[in-house]
């Protein structure tokens, strides 16, 4: 059998191309339904979850790589003729089908791979070159943006293997002629040598169906980011001594064997403090933080969920505590209260004083049983116990604030 394509059959190559991609699709498409559709309100499921979801990615990333070599082997090869050139609108079709195709096979796994790489989070790509790409950044937004991509060209792949596959069984069964043998291994030659196929028409239809794709998509609102269902809490503005200018809230926990890392948009801190150089208490705080708000990469929205954080019915946080200076800096000793669980906290930071200016830095780990938090995901492997929390902020003194 011939390695290459000839003016009336497909070469060995092309053939196994074109039925390597088929099993790829075959296994891709299910397993991202099932893995979807999964649950994981247990270490179990979790983990079955996180099985599938990889696989389905693994199987993804092959099918791009797969589908480049094909295209850059198609453009070496001439195409074999159709075998119906006087049928011109069927033979229009059919190219416009095969640059979607072609197409969707490169872009509904390139933009799956990006939503992967833009997002933090379980079941990673079985594979030892890492889980980034250049130049795409951990961004919810663009993690949002190419998830809605992925969903758009996937629903043009299936819309365009439905008709190629039509097609094949159309000539098969109603015409009878040999354009399905012509693809399967075997010596099988059909079609006139010359006779050429049309390019740029089905090419820029293609292109159109594309861009209508993304046009109706949007119009459906596939763009538009699906929010937790918890409900942000509405945080009243605190009168304090210090007020903060700008800080970030993070936490990070250890899921799959990888950090997780997200953080609280919406939080107020009122803080009383008196410089002073001996040791001993120095002022307080009051922390309030709307659950609701949290980030937290590919698990946000099961982080809401009630055996997590349960936002719904406790949709704030609050951590009390005294300002002491220390001999190696300062510690904020309270209680935190996350759910209806009441827990001691110290949390050590470093304060950097510039006249009514302070930068503060702290971190410290909690264990989120404590909490009653993931109480059902008893294994540490799936889900770490410890949480780290980082805690940085601006802040300047009430009179500063206000000039």
């Amino acid at each position: 059998m011939r390695l290459t394509n000839t003016p009336t059959r497909y070469g060995s190559v092309t053939k196994t191309f074109h039925w390597l991609t088929v099993l790829g699709i075959a296994a891709a498409i299910p397993l991202g339904i099932l893995a979807n559709d999964a649950p994981y309100d247990t270490s179990a499921e979790l983990a079955n979850k996180a099985w599938l979801f990889s696989l389905h990615k693994t199987v993804g990333v092959t099918i791009f790589f797969v589908a480049l070599l094909r295209i850059l082997w198609a453009l070496t090869q001439p195409k074999p003729a159709p075998l119906h050139p006087d049928r011109r609108a069927e033979s229009w079709l059919a190219e416009t089908v095969h640059w979607l195709l072609y197409g969707s096979l490169v872009l509904v796994p390139l933009t799956g791979w990006m939503h992967h790489a833009a997002t933090t989070g379980f079941a990673p790509i079985w594979w030892p070159f890492g889980q980034s790409l250049p130049f795409v950044p951990k961004s919810t937004a663009w993690a949002d943006t190419t998830a809605a991509l992925h969903i758009i060209f996937e629903r043009v792949l299936i819309v365009s293997i439905v008709l190629h596959v039509a097609g094949a069984l159309k000539h098969h069964f109603v015409d009878r002629d040999a354009t399905l043998r012509r693809m399967w291994f075997g010596g099988t030659e059909a079609g006139a040598a010359g006779r050429g196929h049309a390019k740029l028409l089905p090419l820029a239809a293609a292109l159109v169906i594309w861009g209508a794709a993304v046009g109706i998509g949007n119009a459906l609102g596939v763009f538009q980011h699906e929010a937790s269902a918890a409900q942000v809490a509405a945080l009243q503005e605190v009168d304090s001594d210090w007020q903060v200018q700008d800080g970030t809230l993070a936490i990070t926990v250890q899921q799959m064997g990888s950090g997780v890392t997200g953080s609280f948009a919406d939080w107020t801190a009122d803080i009383t403090f008196d410089q002073q150089d001996a040791p001993g208490k120095t002022g307080e705080v009051s922390v309030t933080v709307a659950i609701g708000s949290l980030t937290l990469g590919s698990v946000t929205k099961q982080a809401m969920g009630a055996d997590f954080f349960n936002a719904d019915q406790f949709p704030t946080a609050r951590f009390d505590a005294d300002i002491n200076k220390v001999a190696d800096g300062y510690e904020a000793d309270g209680t935190l209260t996350v759910k209806d669980q009441t827990v001691p906290v110290v949390l050590p930071f470093q304060l950097t004083l510039e006249g009514d200016s302070a930068e503060m830095q702290g971190r410290l780990t909690l264990d989120r049983r404590d909490f009653a938090i993931g109480e059902n995901m008893n294994d540490e492997s799936q889900l770490g116990y410890e949480v780290a929390v980082e805690v940085e902020l601006t802040a300047t003194k009430g009179d500063a604030a206000d000039e």
